[in-house]
C-alpha cells in the first residue's frame, strides 16, 4: 500500500483555514524566502489527494503546481476540472489507495481538507504527519482535526524551528516510548 503523508500548515490554535476556507494568512510565510523543506518534500511524492473545497481554493493561490503528478479530488458533487492529471472521485480513501497501488504509485500527499483527513485517519491510512505550526492565532476557522476521530498515538521523529517562528513537526504513527514527564 502506498504511503500517505499529511503535509499541512496549521495556526497555533489548530486551524488550517479561516471560517470561509481562506488561507491568505499563510502568504507572509510563503513569501518569506524560506522553503521550509517544501522542495525536498515535493520531490518525494508521486500522487496528490485532496478534498473538493481544497481543490476549489487552489486558484486563489496561483497557478496549478502539481503538473505531471496524478491527483485525486474527493467530491460528492460535480466539479469543473481543468487539469488533465486530476481524477474526480466518489470512492472511499481505501478504494483510491488500491487504485494508487495498482498504478505503482508509492507516496501520496494528503493535502486536505479536514473532512478528508478525518476519513483517512478513520481508515488508518496516514503513515506520516508533517505539520507546520504557523505563529498566528486565527481564533476561529476550519480545524486541523475534526471530531469524532480515533485516538492515535504518534511518535515525534523531527522538529525543525525556523527564524520566522514557524515550527515544523514530523510524526509517525506509533507510541513514543520515551518518558516525557515534566
Amino acid at each position: 500500500m502506498p504511503e500517505v503523508v499529511l503535509y499541512i500548515a496549521a495556526s497555533l490554535d489548530g486551524y488550517i483555514a479561516t471560517p470561509d476556507g481562506g488561507v491568505k494568512w499563510l502568504a507572509a510565510f510563503e513569501n518569506s524566502g524560506e522553503d521550509y523543506g517544501y522542495s525536498t518534500f515535493y520531490e518525494s511524492f508521486d500522487a496528490v489527494l485532496m478534498g473538493s473545497r481544497t481543490y476549489q481554493q487552489l486558484p486563489e493561490l496561483g497557478e496549478w503546481s502539481f503538473t505531471g503528478k496524478p491527483c485525486w479530488v474527493f467530491s460528492r458533487r460535480p466539479l469543473k476540472v481543468e487539469q488533465p492529471e486530476v481524477t474526480l472521485t466518489t470512492q472511499s480513501p481505501h478504494e483510491v489507495m488500491s487504485e494508487l497501488a495498482a498504478r505503482n504509485l508509492q507516496r501520496a500527499w494528503l493535502l486536505g481538507g479536514a473532512e478528508l483527513v478525518a476519513s483517512f485517519r478513520a481508515q488508518g491510512l496516514i503513515t506520516e504527519y508533517v505539520v507546520s505550526i504557523i505563529p498566528v492565532i486565527l481564533g476561529a476557522g476550519i480545524p486541523l482535526f475534526i471530531s469524532p476521530g480515533p485516538t492515535e498515538d504518534l511518535k515525534l521523529v523531527e522538529s525543525t524551528p525556523y527564524p520566522s517562528g514557524l515550527v515544523q513537526l514530523r510524526y509517525l504513527p506509533g507510541k513514543d516510548d520515551t518518558d516525557c514527564r515534566l
